[in-house]
């Protein structure tokens, strides 16, 4: 027969309300007596039930997660990661977590609020985030709390920032002497917090350098690598094209270097390909990706860290900042 938790307040000769706080975590039970009965029910082989202890704490412990609009749901190397990260370090805090995609902007506002007012989730995890992102407004009119890769620049809230300044003159000045010199960039769409950050960082590199900014070099397209390659296309058939293209994110540089291929351009002599964020699968495109790579699994659980502790009460450090570490490959020249 299954051990009950009256098995376990037996054994410790304790009343059942005691054992059921200190399995829940309350406070008011010593800690001396919470390890005896955690303890205890380990080796009884008693499993609360999870249900009932929800039910008591009136907490769904699940974290929400929510693909943005215009992601490309589970098939982008960025999100498989974060996703990963999100799911290894709530595992460690007996929470669930929630994920779903969205087709459209309309579809994201309905599911927040179904997920919100239903009180499906303790809590969100928010990336890809915009300028005056209607998620954190909502989020924090409902007073659900959240914690957030970049910040939107409105109110105070966990989250991390990367600070790629630094990285971004590292990666310009690292292709510069592999012997490339006309730059140009892709972005992605105007209303992101990562485009005009990266943005800025590509134009203060190519400044910092003493390099010319053709304005021509500069376009945006989807985060996506059918974007990617559609402007790599569009820069190789200007009548003086670029011989280096520095991407927003590595899912839009795979695009590019489909499109070199496409163009009989040998990566690396020819034309210089670099991304950003270090996916995992920048070690195997062909050739190997150069990146300003940010640790995408260990962010998604330091974000878990920051907002569980949110929701515990606790006051988080915030902001956060990570510097991009360069990762050198044969993208961008032997």
């Amino acid at each position: 027969m299954r051990p009950t938790i009256r098995d376990v307040a037996k054994k410790l000769n304790l009343s059942i309300t005691t054992v059921s706080r200190a399995l829940d975590g309350y406070d008011d039970v010593a800690e001396p007596t919470r390890q005896l009965v955690i303890n205890t029910a380990r080796e009884l082989g008693y499993t609360p039930n999870r249900a009932a202890r929800q039910l008591r704490r009136q907490k769904a412990e699940t974290i929400g997660f929510i693909l943005p609009a215009g992601a490309q749901h589970f098939s982008e190397p960025f999100f498989t990661e974060f996703i990963a990260g999100l799911g290894n370090e709530l595992a460690t805090r007996n929470y669930d977590l929630l994920v779903s995609a969205v087709a459209s902007e309309d579809d994201e506002h309905e599911m927040y609020k179904r997920w919100a007012n239903g009180g499906k989730v303790d809590g969100f995890i928010l990336n890809r985030l915009r300028l005056h992102d209607w998620r954190v407004e909502f989020l924090t009119k409902q007073h659900l709390p959240f914690a957030t890769l970049d910040y939107s620049g409105e109110g105070r809230y966990p989250c991390i920032r990367v600070d790629g300044e630094e990285g971004f003159v590292e990666l310009v000045r690292h292709v510069y002497e592999k012997g490339f010199h006309r730059f140009a960039f892709i972005g992605g769409p105007g209303n992101l917090v990562n485009q005009a950050e990266r943005l800025g960082w590509f134009c203060q590199a190519i400044h910092f350098h003493g390099l010319a900014l053709n304005n021509n070099f500069v376009t945006t397209a989807d985060l996506t690598s059918t974007g990617g390659y559609q402007s790599a296309i569009e820069l190789l058939s200007l009548p003086d094209p670029p011989d280096a293209i520095l991407c927003i994110n590595d899912e839009t540089a795979f695009g590019v270097l489909h499109a070199a291929h496409r163009q009989g351009l040998e990566v690396g002599r020819q034309l210089a390909v670099a991304g950003f964020d270090g996916v995992q699968d920048a070690k195997h495109s062909e050739p190997p990706l150069t990146t300003l790579d940010i640790p995408v699994f260990d962010i998604a659980r330091q974000l878990v860290d920051m907002l569980v502790r949110t929701i515990a009460g606790e006051v988080v450090e915030s902001p956060v900042f990570i510097k991009p570490a360069l990762l050198v490959r044969p993208s961008t020249g032997s």
